[in-house]
């Protein structure tokens, strides 16, 4: 996905959000914005927005020494999640179609984004998610490939929302391979997160080598493109690594709730609609 103009005032205000829970030195969050704003001019249109987001934050990280600002919020949310995943997992076990409810509870967890300046109510989201009708749902393609998959590659998302992640692998009854970022990027999951909420023993977890806030193939390492290009089945999660992969030329399941004007636009759906959507696969099977 390229970045529209809307992108540009959003990207000034994830510095400042970011800027002030890094440091609360003014000089060096002015510094920050001066920076960014001057960064922001020289940026392609023709770029995704997490590679724009890969230079903010490398920038937070440089101006304020701080390597992981989000660090004490990501701790909250997984912990606030793994306290909800017993109750959810008894959600999915009394399901007509515990598939389907994993898949649900997955989405649900993309409203833990701290990338976007909006509040959330975990509880309370999850819930209405539970029962919000989707926007676009491409489930009768994501059982198909899943029944002809012998492996799945499963791309992360946010940290909180891993838990959620992790319910829905636990559904898919294949080998997993779960991929992070290679570095702490807003509240984004990285191995630290993926072992604390025990993915490591339902998934082999790899880094996709990203320093991105998303997927962009040509910052990723070697090993994540060959299993990228070899997948049976690809699974993203969220709407960073939608950016960066919806240009790509393979079949992929898009998972997410559209919290920006911009992506709904994009995606074709309208701004806090729910998303299972199949790229590149057969329709109507």
């Amino acid at each position: 996905m390229k970045t529209y103009l809307d992108c540009l005032p959003c990207f000034m205000n994830q510095a400042l959000r970011a800027g002030r829970i890094a440091t609360n030195d003014e000089k060096k969050i002015k510094k920050l914005l001066d920076e960014v704003g001057i960064s922001i001019q020289k940026i392609p249109m023709g770029h995704t927005p997490p590679e724009t987001g890969e230079i903010i934050y490398r920038k937070i990280s440089e101006i304020t020494g701080n390597k992981d600002p989000y660090k004490n919020i990501k701790a909250k949310n997984i912990s606030h999640a793994l306290n909800l995943y017993p109750s959810l997992k008894k959600k999915v076990e009394k399901s007509d179609d515990r598939l389907l409810t994993a898949i649900r509870i997955a989405i649900a967890g993309n409203i833990i984004d701290l990338g976007v300046n909006k509040e959330f109510d975990l509880v309370n989201d999850v819930e209405k998610i539970l029962h919000q009708k989707f926007a676009i749902c491409d489930y009768n393609s994501f059982i198909q490939e899943l029944n002809k998959a012998k492996e799945i590659l499963y791309i992360g998302d946010n940290s909180g929302e891993a838990v959620f992640d992790k319910i829905l692998i636990e559904e898919l009854g294949k080998p997993v391979t779960f991929v992070v970022r290679e570095i702490p990027i807003i509240n984004d999951i990285t191995r630290k997160e993926a072992e604390q909420i025990g993915i490591d023993k339902i998934a082999k977890v790899i880094s996709s080598g990203t320093t991105a806030p998303g997927t962009i193939i040509n910052l990723c390492n070697d090993d994540f493109i060959r299993k990228f290009e070899n997948a049976d089945m690809i699974i993203s999660k969220g709407q960073g690594n939608y950016e960066g992969l919806s240009g790509i030329d393979r079949s992929i399941f898009f998972l997410l709730k559209v919290k920006c004007p911009v992506i709904a636009r994009n995606v074709g759906v309208k701004e806090n609609d729910i998303v299972l959507k199949g790229k590149n696969i057969k329709q109507g099977l």
